[in-house]
């Protein structure tokens, strides 16, 4: 199949190509001897405070005036105590940053009541797919996707929370029309990959950076069999395309046309767009507080430039993130100010399901 560029990919090809006088003489000594303060709302050693760190180095060596990057854990209330500091304290001067991933958004989509924050008023200065794949066990009978709705044996899925990081994969199972046992309240995405490898479970998601090097394994021995993505972003801004990194797994998309030989649509597909925007193609984002200048995102977008075409941040993906590019502001933050708005039937819908289907209190 033939597939159109991105406008993610089109436009990081445009932001390659970014002028130093679009930032002005600003961009030349507005972070010299300066200190960045990255705010991670989880503990050391998860995800997110890795990736944080991971990137630190690089956004020394090409923010201009090459600033040094301080990465700060401010764990608590499931990441929401360290985005309510960040609210209460950041300034719009491109001093602070919260990075952190849909455990923070996914509460503020749903309105939830400890939320002090407003992410969809906040600037973008850059985010980092982070995709995720969905495998089954083949002693279910599935060989390929297509077998999904023919399952020999019940399928059981592990997860963490339903309001956290685990909403898009259980939304996919809503779009696809799936009867799946969810058992959730593990401690992490670790243990859940124990869990099917023990046998305790049958169907899972796994993050890209656990799927590459610990999922991929199961699979090239006959033990896994990979079913879908959570996709990309189209031109049109729907998530239609293929994950970018694992383009041999169909999206979520595909698999539904292949099922029903229709376009997917309705409130679960628009549900689960809206959620898998801000956990897969933007997976781990980099917010300025509201009124963070332009010319502030700009010296942003040129420095995530920079980054992409440094050889040894190229090498050094392909171990985290199977080589995914860093997305520029101007690029991402149009596309997550939509998905952190959905309107109040979508709303809703997503509160009903929670309540109804996974006892979440809101």
């Amino acid at each position: 199949m033939k597939r159109r560029k991105t406008p993610l990919a089109a436009a990081l090809a445009g932001i390659a190509l970014f002028s130093m006088t679009a930032a002005s003489a600003l961009a030349q000594d507005y972070y010299a001897g300066k200190t960045i303060t990255v705010v991670v709302p989880f503990s050391q050693g998860g995800a997110t405070y890795v990736s944080a760190k991971f990137l630190e180095p690089f956004l020394e060596k090409h923010i201009p005036g090459n600033p040094d990057i301080e990465v700060v854990d401010r764990p608590g209330g499931g990441s929401i105590l360290g985005a309510n500091w960040f609210a209460q304290n950041g300034k719009p001067d491109g001093m602070t940053i919260l990075f952190t991933t849909s455990s923070t958004a996914n509460p503020y989509v749903l309105g939830k009541k400890e939320v002090e924050y407003d992410l969809a008023k906040m600037r973008v200065a850059y985010s980092h797919p982070f995709g995720a794949v969905a495998y089954v066990s083949p002693d279910t009978g599935i060989a390929k996707p297509e077998d999904i709705l023919n399952a020999k044996k019940p399928l059981i899925y592990g997860g963490i929370a339903a309001a956290a990081s685990d909403l898009p994969g259980l939304l996919s199972f809503e779009v696809l029309k799936l009867d799946i046992k969810s058992v959730l309240g593990f401690p992490g995405r670790g243990p859940i990959r124990l869990a099917f490898e023990r046998g305790e479970t049958n169907l899972d998601y796994q993050f890209t950076p656990v799927y590459l090097t610990q999922v991929k394994q199961l699979i090239d021995a006959g033990k896994a069999i990979p079913l879908w993505s959570g996709g990309s972003v189209s031109a049109d801004g729907s998530v239609t395309e293929r994950d970018p990194v694992n383009k041999d797994v169909p999206s979520v998309y595909e698999v539904y046309k292949t099922l029903y030989n229709e376009e997917p649509s309705g409130q679960a597909w628009d549900a689960f767009q809206a959620i898998a925007a801000v956990t897969y193609t933007f997976g781990l984002t980099g917010y300025m507080p509201e009124g963070t200048p332009d010319d502030v995102v700009a010296i942003f977008d040129k420095a995530i430039a920079d980054i992409n075409a440094d050889p040894e941040f190229q090498t050094a993906s392909m171990e985290v993130t199977g080589g995914a590019k860093l997305v520029p502001g101007s690029v991402a933050e149009p596309l997550i100010k939509k998905a952190l708005q959905p309107s109040p039937e979508l709303k809703k819908y997503l509160i009903d399901l929670l309540t109804s289907k996974y006892d979440v209190k809101f």
